[in-house]
């Protein structure tokens, strides 16, 4: 009876020590299951998601808090100063019977001397103002101030190119999985040829060639839907990747149907992305500031007047008497500061304030002339777009057609296999052409609004 107990309970442990690897395995299967799951995204989810979680607009953002810092370091040079010191100090003194003092900290004094210790406590509050800086603080503020918008436009900016890579993927994983849909139906198109071509051999009006080159079809097919689904998954990569998201999978649904724009006139959009390019306004701060950065300079050898003022309070007090001392002191001035000469210091730097502005304003004209070429590249890349999906209009109808008809001759022995193989590539053609066309202009729609400045921001 023990020896059973004992085989029952050896085989309990050896199952459940065997389990437990299998236990751990579902405990496990949650998270693994939240890794795998795939989110379907719209356009607007997934470009929402991406302005919270993408890391140049996070910078961006942090960028605006350092921008506010340095504002008011700035500011701060206006305002007054004021600061505050407390002392204490004890001093240790002995004195001979001849008169002469020294200091003996350790008392180690002769029997002939006497020791006198004293305590000295005070409170320094200071404060100072300018008054008269000819123009340099007040040029200082405005610049400090002008450069605020450069954090708006910073976050403009990031925004702006993150929606457009991000519109740009999400038409990308639209785009392969058209594809891959094409790729599917054209092989079971190819797969259905074969059965028939089987079937007319067997009633025999068809040959070992057809049912052979049928097979060879069927074959050349599998690999482009196998490159169609990598293509799917390279694109769902990407856009995660733009998205900043880290667990999981994303999708994208919807579709590549479009309806053609009017395309603007080279003028009015070269208007457009004068006044709204964040790179524009960007750069139109930066010659303001340089614009104060001259005045500054110019301050570097003129007069300056401050207002100083302090309060002292202090104590002394003697340990062997009773000899104890307060006293208080307040002082104000005006103190002015005129460095007429440092040795031409001033006019060097004045000297490359101007250098620094006019730099500044050829780098405006230059950014001018790539943006000029740019919306001229733009609206060309909208038109060819839109020129091919107009072209491409009624294609896909017309090699459907086209398809049926010699699938019906193939079938009453008036068309040969060649026939239907050529009628079914010219419509996965058109359907893919159709597809691309679709995202080129989708795509060169958003590079149009991105290169105008404007993009979601209409």
């Amino acid at each position: 009876m023990n020896q059973t107990l004992l085989n029952y309970f050896s085989w309990i442990l050896f199952l459940s020590l065997s389990l437990f690897p299998y236990r751990a395995l579902a405990a496990s299967l949650p998270d693994l299951h939240e890794s795998m799951r795939i989110e379907a995204l719209s356009l607007e989810q997934a470009l929402t998601i991406a302005d919270e979680n993408n890391k140049d607009i996070q910078k961006a953002r942090e960028y605006s808090q350092w921008i506010q810092g340095k504002y008011l370091e700035e500011r701060a040079q206006a305002l007054p100063q004021v600061s505050f010191l407390g002392k204490q100090r004890r001093d240790y003194l002995h004195q001979d019977y001849s008169g002469t003092r020294n200091s003996d900290p350790l008392n180690l004094f002769s029997p002939g001397t006497k020791s006198l210790t004293t305590n000295t406590t005070s409170f320094d509050v200071s404060v100072t103002q300018p008054l008269y800086t000819w123009g340099k603080l007040s040029a200082a503020i405005r610049a400090a101030t002008v450069a605020l918008s450069t954090s708006d436009q910073q976050l403009r900016l990031y925004r702006q190119a993150t929606r457009r890579d991000v519109t740009a993927a999400f038409h990308d994983v639209l785009l392969a999985k058209e594809l891959h849909a094409i790729a599917q139906a054209s092989l079971a198109q190819k797969e259905a040829h074969l059965e028939e071509a089987k079937k007319k051999l067997s009633l025999g009006t068809a040959t070992d060639y057809d049912v052979l080159a049928a097979e060879v079809s069927v074959r050349n097919a599998r690999p482009e839907v196998i490159r169609a689904e990598n293509t799917i998954r390279l694109a769902r990569i990407r856009l995660q990747f733009l998205l900043g998201k880290e667990k999981g999978e994303v999708d994208a649904t919807g579709n590549l149907k479009v309806s053609p724009e009017p395309v603007p006139v080279y003028e009015a959009a070269l208007a457009v992305a004068f006044e709204r390019r964040p790179e524009i306004l960007n750069q139109g701060i930066t010659l303001t500031i340089n614009e104060e950065l001259v005045t500054i300079a110019k301050a570097g050898d003129k007069p300056y007047l401050y207002f100083s003022g302090g309060y002292t309070r202090g104590f002394q007090y003697y340990d062997s008497n009773d000899n104890d001392i307060d006293g208080t002191d307040w002082s104000a001035s005006i103190i002015l500061s005129w460095p007429f000469f440092d040795g031409f210091r001033t006019k060097g730097q004045v000297v490359q304030a101007k250098s620094n502005l006019e730099s500044s304003r050829i780098d405006l004209a230059k950014l001018k002339e790539t943006i000029s070429l740019q919306i001229q590249a733009a609206l060309d890349l909208v038109k060819e777009a839109r020129e091919i999906l107009e072209a491409l209009e009624g294609t896909v109808q017309q090699a459907e057609r086209l398809l049926s008809m010699a699938e019906k001759g193939f079938e009453y022995g008036v068309k040969t296999f060649l026939d239907v193989e050529d009628a079914q590539l010219n419509l996965s053609t058109s359907r893919g052409n159709r597809a691309r066309a679709s995202r080129d202009y989708l795509v060169a729609l958003t590079n149009l609004k991105w290169v105008q400045g404007v993009l979601g921001e209409e």
